[in-house]
């Protein structure tokens, strides 16, 4: 049964800090329902994302998707600036990439905007930002217990590229969470698998080396540490398959990717 969908924009606490973020509800579902937090790609809350959100509540499950980039960072992250500082840091020396003086001087030249944008997003790529956003999203899954319309023992997450990372690390931090969904997101810190209570399914492409090839690091740590964790691998596909906006799109990955998804889901959190 497909649900029509209620869209709100909402609020919530996150660490220190107030969050936004696009809520979509399953109409005439009734109460108890599983949730889901959709975490956004490094290009933020685009449309892409809040769809995805629309597919969970059309499924009947509560679907909240926060904007990390609440505040300055939305002025500073525009989808353009984001491609633009990913640009210059494809084509900088890993010297240059880690050495912030070095950065700096090869910023020289650039637009401040574009400064600010590359700095940033060096910050974003780190596994410490990554970690203080799953710490943000710990009040989002409280946001959710709180809900009318939710179960607060049935809340799982989903994220995609920076956000499928978050969402490793949100299972790390959130002992609550009933279930969680890595898209082609890099691992949680390896010595903290022990802190994992949910379940874990990881969807990777086979094109995507840097992320996919540390995939059997976190199998093997989550297997010795007695966690559920299974995974799949698409072959011939890229970073970022599943987002139907950009090119990397590979249309029956994706689908399978999403049968696999809400299979996970209907066995973790029910429908």
């Amino acid at each position: 049964m497909a649900y029509g969908i209620e869209e709100s924009q909402v609020s919530f606490r996150g660490d220190g800090r107030a969050l936004e973020a696009y809520l979509a509800v399953p109409e005439g579902a009734g109460d108890g329902l599983p949730a889901v937090v959709v975490i956004q790609e490094i290009w933020g809350l685009e449309e892409h994302i809040r769809d995805v959100a629309r597919r969970f509540a059309a499924e009947g499950y509560v679907a909240l998707a926060p904007d990390l980039y609440t505040g300055e960072w939305n002025e500073k992250l525009t989808p353009e600036r984001v491609a633009r500082a990913m640009g210059f840091l494809r084509g900088a020396s890993q010297e240059v990439q880690r050495d912030p003086e070095k950065l700096e001087n090869a910023l020289s030249e650039k637009p401040q905007e574009e400064k600010d944008a590359v700095m940033i997003l060096r910050r974003l790529l780190t596994p410490e930002q990554r970690m203080a956003f799953a710490r943000d999203l710990v009040g989002a899954v409280r946001y959710l217990q709180k809900r009318p319309e939710v179960d607060p023992g049935r809340i799982g997450s989903v994220g995609f590229c920076m956000g499928g990372g978050i969402s490793a690390d949100l299972a790390v931090v959130c002992p609550e969470l009933a279930a969680a969904v890595i898209f082609y997101g890099q691992n949680p810190p390896l010595d903290r698998v022990p802190e994992i209570n949910a379940p874990v399914l990881g969807i990777y492409g086979e094109e995507d080396k840097g992320i996919t090839g540390a995939v059997p690091e976190l199998e093997r740590a989550m297997r010795e540490a007695g966690k559920d964790f299974r995974y799949h691998v698409y072959p011939g596909a890229p970073h970022a398959f599943f987002n139907d906006t950009r090119p990397n799109y590979r249309k029956e990955a994706a689908e399978d990717a999403w049968r696999r998804t809400l299979e996970f889901f209907g066995e973790t959190l029910g429908r």
